[in-house]
Formats: structure tokens, sequence, C-alpha cells
């Protein structure tokens, strides 16, 4: 009785992996390729820095495993691998059709010496870090560049209308900030109240800018008022209310 059981179990056994194997080889690409292949490529996407040439290379090997093989992960992972590209949305649709939709990397700025940076601070890296020319400039190690992001936002804010126009921002090591200028002038803004130090210089540049060149450098780093530093061919007469011609002590 035992051995009948066993024979029926082995027959049972061999039918289901007759049956199972060509379902296996067609979901794994070993022999359907040919009979239901991947014929059409529906793209989506509004190209400036990736074409579809590139995005048709990137996934030649996963859709030639055919319609039934054809693993979106892989194809999605192909395509964010290639430069400037932030995000893909892929899909099948019967018989023989990929559709992609490929959305770029916008980037805000210009990260460091060698990457960029978007407004939602994701990083990234392109082969040509030249096409990023006119973008702001923002330093800071990498786990701050929220802070640096919204830092940028306040002072972009804070400035508008004064005539002042920020080039580049840097947070320290340490936590200090700095401001370029368009017009080469540093800005010392140090880690604590860094808002009401801004408004302070504003509040002051008409008098500062009114009548001369662009002091070399400006130090918001005191409790009441900021230092000034001139260039020699710069320097005025007189020193801006609120302003200090030296450098005193007690920084932060």
């Amino acid at each position: 009785m035992k051995g009948g059981l066993l024979i029926k179990f082995l027959a049972w056994s061999i039918a289901l992996g007759i049956v199972a194997l060509p379902i296996i080889g067609v979901l794994s690409g070993h022999f359907a390729a040919d009979r239901w292949p991947v014929r059409s490529l529906q793209l989506k996407a509004e190209f400036a820095h990736v074409d579809a040439d590139q995005i048709r290379g990137a996934i030649a090997d996963e859709a030639g495993k055919g319609f039934f093989a054809l693993d979106l992960k892989r194809v999605r992972a192909a395509v964010m691998s290639l430069p400037w590209v932030g995000r893909v949305d892929a899909s099948k649709h019967w018989p023989d059709t990929l559709q992609l939709t490929v959305f770029e990397q916008l980037p805000y700025a210009r990260w460091g010496n060698d990457r960029l940076v978007t407004t939602s601070g994701d990083l990234f890296s392109v082969p040509d870090i030249s096409v990023a020319q006119g973008l702001p400039q923002l330093n800071g190690p990498d786990d701050r560049v929220a802070d640096v992001l919204a830092f940028h936002v306040r002072c972009l804010r804070q400035f508008s209308g004064s005539g002042l126009v920020v080039r580049e921002v840097r947070l320290s090591g340490r936590g200090g900030w700095q401001v370029l200028l368009a017009n080469d002038v540093v800005i010392d803004v140090g880690s604590e109240e860094t808002d009401s130090r801004l408004e302070r210089l504003t509040a002051v540049w008409p008098q500062i800018a009114a009548g001369h060149a662009a002091p070399a450098a400006i130090d918001l780093r005191y409790e009441n008022g900021f230092s000034v530093r001139w260039n020699d061919a710069a320097a005025p007469t007189s020193t801006p209310a609120g302003a200090t011609p030296t450098t005193p002590v007690n920084k932060a």
C-alpha cells in the first residue's frame, strides 16, 4: 500500500515538474525571448541631459529576455544608473510593450567641487560639472545639506531688493556660516542669531554701498553692530552707522 502511494506521489511530482519547467523557462527568459519578445519601447521624458539612445542601451540586456522575464526592478535600476536620471517609472503592457517615464534631476546649486544638489537635498554627480555654470555654489558637510539649502533660501529672502546678490554659501565643520556675494564681498555670519545679523546688515547696506566701492569683508559676529574691512582704495572717509572699521573681540 505504501509502495503504491509512493509511486503515485512520484508520478504526480514528475507531472507537475513537466508542467512547471516550461513556465519557469518562460519566466526566466531561457527560451521565451523569441516567442514573446519586447518589440516596443514607449518612452516619456523631457530630455535635457539624457537621450533615448542612452536609455535603450541601458535596458538592452534586460529587454532581450522577453516580455515575461522582463524584470521591472532591474530595468529601473539600469536607467537610474545613468547620470542625470532622478526617477524612473516602468510598466509592461501586453503583448510586447515596455513603458518608461524618466525624470531628470533638476539641479538647484553646485555642491562642493564636483557635485550638484536638488531642491529636495539629493546630491548627485554628472560627467561634466561645467554644464552647471551660473548656479549658486553651496558648501558644507553632506549630512547638513538640508540646513545649507534652508540658509541659502533665507539669505535670498533677506537680501531681496537690497542689491546684495549671493554667489556662494559656506558652512564650516564647526557650524559657522559665511556668504560670498557676487561683488566678491565676504560676509562672516557666524553660528548664532543668523537671521537678526543678516537683518542688521541689510538695514544699513545702502549707507555702506553709497558713493564708494564695496568693502572687502563684513563681519557680523557681534552682539551689537558689525565690522567692515575695506580695500585701501575703497575705504570711505567715515564709518556707516552700526559698523566699526576694526574687528572687536567676543565673536560667536
